[in-house]
């Protein structure tokens, strides 16, 4: 038997998806989402980056999602052949001042 070509395997790697959420999220949700940066965008949203795993830790975080009660926006998948850190930023990181 073989396996279907969408059931990922240990030796896949990881995929980066950016969440857009509902709102501004406190920095003290940096810790309930593993530690992961998100940025607070100018348009009162926050955009959330993680690489997972496989589909298990996926569904993870988007039931986490819902039982905060946060709007999920949009999930798209990043391509791997696209280098994130080049895309430019709306908002401001957590952990950077806010010039305030």
């Amino acid at each position: 038997m073989t396996t279907p070509s969408y059931v990922s395997s240990a030796s896949d790697p990881p995929i980066t998806y950016v969440f857009r959420l509902a709102g501004h999220l406190d920095d003290r949700w940096s810790t309930w989402f593993g530690g992961h940066s998100f940025v607070r965008n100018d348009d009162a949203t926050t955009t959330l980056t993680i690489e997972v795993a496989d589909q298990a830790q996926l569904h993870g975080l988007l039931a986490g999602i819902r039982d905060l009660g946060v709007t999920l926006l949009t999930l798209n998948q990043v391509d791997a052949a696209v280098d994130a850190s080049r895309q430019p930023s709306r908002g401001t990181p957590v952990g950077r001042s806010h010039g305030r």
